[in-house]
């Protein structure tokens, strides 16, 4: 079994790119809890190449697609839309079904370049972390999953060599 944990990023102070001074020790305090990675893999955004060094690990890898997604996807869905309202989204097969596809194909081709017993840590941001978990288990109960994922927190996906087949929220306290 291989697994990603795909955490949001940790907190900034807007309208700054930068975290802030409480998402750096957010950020170190979700990091002595977790690990070790095979890899990291981050957007390219300031605030989650950030997030994965106060956690205390070196960034492998950039990606834009972990960034955000573009105006169209935002016409379909709010940002903070709710687990159930994504699914339909993706559901209708538009734009969000596109863009959560491509999300899914991004992260299966890094996955089934693991070796087996590893873990990779992907740091992106609140919206495309929900979408993930969405399309990567389009029959899943969302109304056991919660609301929307705050700072650092994320989703564990266990996959097989072919599929993600198991899910694990991971949630934390906020409380630097």
């Amino acid at each position: 079994m291989r697994y990603l944990e795909i955490r949001r990023h940790s907190i900034r102070q807007k309208p700054g790119i930068h975290l802030s001074h409480e998402g750096v020790l957010l950020a170190r305090k979700t990091g002595e809890t977790i690990g070790p990675f095979s890899k990291v893999v981050t957007s390219n955004l300031a605030r989650a190449v950030e997030t994965a060094v106060a956690m205390g690990f070196a960034v492998d890898e950039e990606n834009e697609l972990l960034g955000y997604y573009d105006d169209k996807v935002e016409k379909e869905v709010r940002w903070n839309a709710s687990f159930e309202d994504l699914a339909e989204a993706i559901r209708q097969g538009k734009k969000t079904e596109k863009f959560a596809s491509n999300l899914k194909r991004l992260l299966t081709e890094i996955a089934e370049k693991m070796p087996d017993e590893t873990s990779l840590l992907v740091i992106t941001h609140g919206g495309l972390l929900e979408i993930i978990g969405v399309i990567c288990f389009p029959q899943a109960d969302y109304s056991t999953w919660g609301g929307s994922f705050q700072f650092c927190e994320g989703i564990k996906l266990g996959f097989d060599g072919k599929n993600f087949v198991s899910w694990e929220l991971l949630r934390v306290s906020t409380c630097a």
